[in-house]
C-alpha cells in the first residue's frame, strides 16, 4: 500500500471499499472502535447489541447511510437470523465477520463458580461465536463468499487469570475454535482471532477501576489499552493485508506477555 494511502488518523484509505462487515457486541466498547476503523477505511458495517438505545447512538455516529445496527442477544438463534438477513438485504453482501459479543458474569476463583452461569459464558463466548460463523458463510453464499472472520479472545484465554478463570477458559475455547474453523473454512475464509490484555471497557472495569496506575505498570508499554489499540489490528486481520494469514492469535497486550513473575 502506497504512503499516500495513509490518511494522518493512521487509517488506510479504501481498504474496505465495497466491503460489509458484521460486528457482534458493538454498540460501544472494542466492537465500536473496529465498526468505526472499518467505515473510516470505506466499508459498511453491521452492528448488534443487547441495547437498543445504545446501538441506535452507535449507528448515528458511524452514519445512517454506511451502517445498520440491528438489538438482540448474541446467543439467540432468532437474532443472527435476523440479522444476517437484514444485513443482505439492506447492503447486498457479507464479506467480514468480528465474533466480539462476550459476557462475564462471574467474579471469584473457580470453586465458587455456578454452574449454570459457566454454560451461560460458554454459549455466549465460544457456541455463539461458532453460530454467527456458521450463519454468516451461509449467508455470504458461494458467489463471494465469507472473506474472513476475526474472533476477539483475549490475553485470560492463554494464562490464569484470577477472579476471571472461566472468562479465560471460554477465551482459550474460542481459541481452538479459530484454528478448528480456519483449517476447515479454508481456502475460502480465513479465520484469526486477537487477544487483548485490560482495554478500558465496561467489561473490564473490575479489573482496573480505582487502580489504575498500579494496574498499568504490569504492562511494559506503561499503559492499559484502549479500544482503538484492538481495532487497527482486527481491521488488518478482517482485511486482505492479511491474506496469507491464517489460525493465528495475535496478542494484543502492551508487553504485558513478555514479562516472566520474578
Amino acid at each position: 500500500m502506497a504512503d499516500d494511502d495513509v490518511a494522518e488518523d493512521g487509517t488506510f484509505r479504501g481498504r474496505f471499499d465495497g466491503r460489509v462487515v458484521l460486528v457482534t457486541g458493538a454498540s460501544r466498547g472494542i466492537g465500536l472502535a473496529v465498526a468505526r476503523r472499518v467505515v473510516a477505511e470505506g466499508g459498511r458495517v453491521v452492528i448488534t447489541g443487547r441495547t437498543a438505545g445504545a446501538l441506535a447512538e452507535a449507528v448515528t455516529g458511524l452514519g445512517a447511510d454506511r451502517a445498520l445496527g440491528v438489538p438482540g442477544k448474541a446467543d439467540d438463534a432468532a437474532h443472527r437470523a435476523d440479522v444476517v438477513a437484514r444485513t443482505t438485504e439492506r447492503f447486498g453482501r457479507l464479506d467480514h465477520l468480528v465474533n466480539n459479543a462476550g459476557i462475564n458474569p462471574a467474579w471469584g476463583p473457580l470453586a465458587g463458580l455456578d454452574a449454570g452461569v459457566a454454560r451461560k459464558i460458554l454459549e455466549v463466548n465460544v457456541i455463539a461465536a461458532l453460530e454467527w460463523t456458521r450463519a454468516a458463510v451461509a449467508a455470504a453464499g458461494p458467489a463471494g463468499g465469507l472473506r474472513s472472520v476475526v474472533n476477539m479472545a483475549s490475553l485470560a484465554g492463554t494464562v490464569s487469570a484470577p477472579n476471571i478463570g472461566f472468562y479465560g477458559v471460554s477465551k482459550a475455547a474460542l481459541v481452538n475454535l479459530t484454528v478448528q474453523l480456519a483449517d476447515e473454512l479454508a481456502p475460502a475464509t480465513r479465520v484469526n482471532a486477537l487477544a487483548p490484555a485490560v482495554v478500558r471497557t465496561r467489561l473490564a472495569r473490575a479489573l482496573y477501576e480505582g487502580r489504575e496506575e498500579e494496574a498499568a505498570r504490569g504492562y511494559p508499554l506503561g499503559r492499559l489499552g484502549e479500544p482503538d489499540d484492538v481495532a487497527g489490528p482486527a481491521a488488518f486481520l478482517l482485511s486482505d493485508d492479511a491474506a496469507w494469514i491464517t489460525g493465528q492469535t495475535l496478542l494484543v497486550d502492551g508487553g504485558a506477555s513478555v514479562r516472566a513473575a520474578w
